[in-house]
């Protein structure tokens, strides 16, 4: 499955900075390890950012939930799950590591 998780802040953005490079550090992770397949800043980016994410929803939103934004409270996730009807093949291949 794919999922859209959208990343608000929750707090004025000052408040939200302490916790960035635990962030920036649980991104490079789940980007390694195959879950986030993009990840980026909202524009303007004080509404929060966005992640493209795959794997089975139980799994994505556990873990967004330990997210160091969302565990201080300073940001909160929504996850939209996609069932992808219509992909460009480069994108197909990513996705189900097929070309058909």
């Amino acid at each position: 499955m794919l999922h859209v998780l959208l990343v608000r802040y929750t707090v004025p953005a000052d408040e939200v900075t302490p916790h960035v490079p635990g962030h920036v550090a649980y991104l490079e992770r789940h980007h390694a390890d195959g879950t986030f397949l993009l990840s980026g800043q909202t524009v303007p980016d004080d509404l929060g950012g966005v992640i493209l994410a795959t794997g089975p929803r139980e799994r994505v939103e556990k873990v967004a939930a330990e997210d160091p934004f969302a565990v201080a409270g300073v940001a909160a996730y929504e996850i939209v799950t996609v069932n992808p009807g219509r992909l460009h093949e480069e994108l197909r291949v990513l996705l189900t590591g097929t070309d058909r």
